[in-house]
């Protein structure tokens, strides 16, 4: 018997995969705020969206 429905994942892998996405947007928060202005500029970012993004919570 075949089913068309998608398989949910379980619960448990459903949290770790929550948390390493977490550590990862923190991670690459702390990338972002050593950046300088020109880097910044070479990836089209502004100082205010660099600030913008570093004041989301890691968990958004």
């Amino acid at each position: 018997m075949s089913s068309s429905a998608p398989q949910r994942s379980h619960p448990l892998r459903r949290v770790f995969r929550n948390i390493w996405q977490a550590l990862e947007r923190a991670r690459t928060r702390r990338l972002l705020a050593q950046l300088e202005g020109r880097d910044l500029a070479d990836l089209g970012l502004s100082h205010a969206d660099r600030l913008n993004e570093m004041e989301k919570p890691f968990w958004r």
